[in-house]
């Protein structure tokens, strides 16, 4: 990789809107993350992380409950690709529905693979609804108004791995953080094993833990709000590309 440097350190920027923090590099290949300058000959045209496939024509079906009540959340890697930031990516549609179907929130979102295989996240258009009003507050873009692109997926998840998932100040805060790598969780009528286990938090809320499980040749299929909330969010079905 070009852009060599240190990792995010997850707790260094908690609890603050200011740039993001880092430390030495411990575990993550020396990336910078976020990077403030990808460079597009470092990436490659297809997303085949094994934790994180984006295969066009894939799409996931998961069943959301908590304080908003029950929803319907269908993702589609569309054949669609977007430059952003110079960089050539992949464009995954995420659609949230109500119980009665209303469309609660369309996000369309930007993903790219590097060389070594690690997944970074360069922004999203979202729209959200309420009560007949639409909002693109959360929406952001690497490479405008200060918005850097980061991880999602190391290629190779270590526990103690931490590293900033994306970084738009005030509006895109997330990090993440490696629990395990050998975690077993129940999804989608079957047990899962060997997967990865994170621990996801933001600076703009910083009582909010999110930990996500993510199986081999599949993806996302366990999200559980831990702290600052209720929300359970479980895969119902899965259709590769």
């Amino acid at each position: 990789m070009r852009w060599w440097l240190a990792v995010v350190a997850v707790l260094a920027v908690a609890g603050c809107g200011s740039a993001p923090g880092t430390t030495d590099p411990e575990g993550v290949d020396g990336l910078v993350v976020p990077t403030p300058s990808p460079d597009p000959r470092d990436f490659v045209g297809r997303i085949d992380n094994p934790y994180l496939p984006l295969v066009p024509g894939s799409t996931w079906t998961y069943q959301a409950d908590g304080e908003d009540g029950s929803q319907t959340i269908r993702v589609t890697v569309t054949d669609q690709t977007r430059v952003v930031a110079g960089v050539p990516t992949t464009v995954v549609r995420d659609r949230v529905t109500g119980a009665d179907g209303t469309v609660v929130e369309d996000t369309y979102d930007w993903y790219a693979q590097d060389r070594d295989g690690n997944v970074w996240y360069f922004g999203e258009d979202t729209t959200a609804y309420d009560g007949g009003k639409a909002s693109t507050d959360g929406s952001w873009e690497a490479g405008v108004d200060g918005a850097q692109a980061g991880i999602v997926m190391l290629a190779r998840p270590r526990v103690g791995d931490g590293y900033q998932q994306e970084y738009a100040e005030g509006s895109a805060e997330d990090q993440g953080e490696i629990l395990s790598i050998d975690a077993e969780v129940a999804a989608q009528n079957q047990t899962f094993d060997n997967v990865v286990k994170t621990a996801d938090t933001t600076a703009l809320e910083p009582g909010l833990v999110e930990h996500k499980y993510y199986a081999e040749g599949i993806g996302l299929v366990l999200e559980e709000t831990v702290s600052g909330g209720t929300e359970r969010v479980v895969l119902v079905s899965f259709q590769p590309g």
